[in-house]
C-alpha cells in the first residue's frame, strides 16, 4: 500500500477518503531537519504540508521516491515548486478551499476597526469601571461600512470573496489586479436566481487614492510603502491577510503615528513567527496570529480537496 505523510496534519474527512482509496496516511510530524530521512526510511510517495513545513531543494534532492507534494492552502512559498517539477514531482495546492475563511477574517478586522472594537476590548477590562463614560465617548466615533469604498489589491479568488461580502454590505468596490480585467461576483444569498455583480478592475493609483478601506490579497512582494501611503486618503484603514511584508511595517507605523492611517489590521507579519514588538504593542493595529484560512470548515474543505487531488495524480 502507498504511504502518505501529512506532516502538518490533515482533517479526518481527507484521511478517510485516502484510506478508502487504499492509501496509508501518517500524521506524525517529522522535524524539518529529519524530514528527508523520515520520507526515505518509510517509503512515502506523497507529502502534504501547510505553512510550517519547508520543502526546499535539499529535501527534494534527498527524496527520489517522492512523487507528489501537496500544499493545503493557497500560497506555495514554502515549496521549491519549479525545482520539484524539474525532478518530476507533481506539486498541487488547494487555492479555493480557504477563500471564504480569509474573507470573513478580513471583515472581522474591518468591523473591529470601524467600530473601535479592538480598542474597546483592550481598554474595557483595564478602565471600564472608572472611565466608562469617557470610553463610551471615545468609542462612539466609529463609522458604518455601508456607502464606504473598499479597495482590494489582488482580485483573485480571495479578493473576489472579500468583494462579495463588501457588496452585500453596501460598499463600493475598487479592485486592482494586473491579470484580471473584470469579475462577476455571485453573491451568496438564499435567493434564486442568484444575484451577480460585475466589477471591473482599475488602476492601483485609483484604489489607493479613493478607498476608505484597503485589503491586500497578493502573493508577495512589497506593495505598500511610504510612497503608496502618501497617495491614500487621510483616515484610511488597511488590512493585510495575504503575506508578511506586503505592507512595509516601518512605513505602516509611521503612517499610523502621523494619523494619515487611522487603523490597520494584520494577520501576517514580517519575521513571522516572531513579529516586531512595536507592531504587537501598537494601539492602532488589530492583530491575529496568521489564522486567515484556519477555520474548521476550511480545514475540512482543504483535506477533502487534497485527498481528491492526491488520488487523481497518484492513480
Amino acid at each position: 500500500m502507498k504511504k502518505i505523510l501529512a506532516n502538518d496534519g490533515m482533517e479526518k474527512e481527507g484521511i478517510a477518503l485516502l484510506e478508502k482509496a487504499g492509501y496509508i496516511v501518517i500524521t506524525e510530524n517529522a522535524a524539518q531537519a529529519e524530514l528527508a530521512d523520515v520520507i526515505n526510511e518509510n517509503g512515502y510517495v506523497a507529502l502534504t504540508v501547510r505553512s510550517a513545513t519547508k520543502v526546499n531543494k535539499a529535501v527534494i534532492d534527498k527524496c527520489p521516491g517522492l512523487r507528489l507534494i501537496a500544499r493545503g492552502g493557497v500560497g506555495m512559498d514554502n515549496i521549491d515548486v519549479d525545482y520539484a517539477k524539474s525532478k518530476n514531482i507533481q506539486v498541487v495546492n488547494t487555492p479555493a478551499a480557504s477563500s471564504l475563511s480569509v474573507a470573513e477574517l478580513v471583515f472581522g478586522h474591518i468591523f473591529s476597526m470601524a467600530r473601535l472594537l479592538d480598542f474597546s476590548n483592550k481598554k474595557m477590562p483595564e478602565n471600564g469601571q472608572k472611565e466608562f463614560a469617557q470610553l463610551k465617548k471615545t468609542c462612539s466615533k466609529g463609522i458604518e461600512l455601508n456607502g464606504k469604498t473598499l479597495g482590494i489589491i489582488g482580485f483573485g479568488r480571495i479578493g473576489q470573496a472579500v468583494g462579495k461580502i463588501g457588496v452585500s454590505l453596501g460598499m463600493r468596490i475598487l479592485a486592482y489586479d494586473p491579470y484580471i480585467s473584470d469579475a462577476n461576483l455571485e453573491l451568496d444569498l438564499p435567493v434564486n436566481p442568484k444575484v451577480k455583480v460585475n466589477v471591473k478592475t482599475t488602476t492601483l493609483d485609483e484604489v489607493l487614492s479613493h478607498s476608505d478601506f484597503i485589503s491586500m490579497h497578493v502573493p508577495g512582494g512589497e506593495v505598500i510603502t511610504a510612497k503608496e501611503i502618501k497617495m491614500m486618503k487621510k483616515g484610511v484603514m488597511l488590512v493585510n491577510a495575504a503575506r508578511g511584508g506586503v505592507i512595509n511595517e516601518s512605513d505602516l507605523i509611521e503612517g499610523l503615528n502621523s494619523g494619515h492611517i487611522a487603523h490597520a489590521a494584520l494577520d501576517v507579519f514580517t519575521g513571522e513567527p516572531a513579529p516586531k514588538k512595536e507592531i504587537l504593542s501598537h494601539p492602532k493595529i488589530s492583530l491575529s496570529p496568521h489564522i486567515g484560512g484556519s477555520t474548521e470548515e476550511a480545514q475540512q474543505r482543504i483535506a477533502v480537496e487534497l485527498a481528491e487531488k492526491i488520488i487523481h495524480f497518484l492513480q
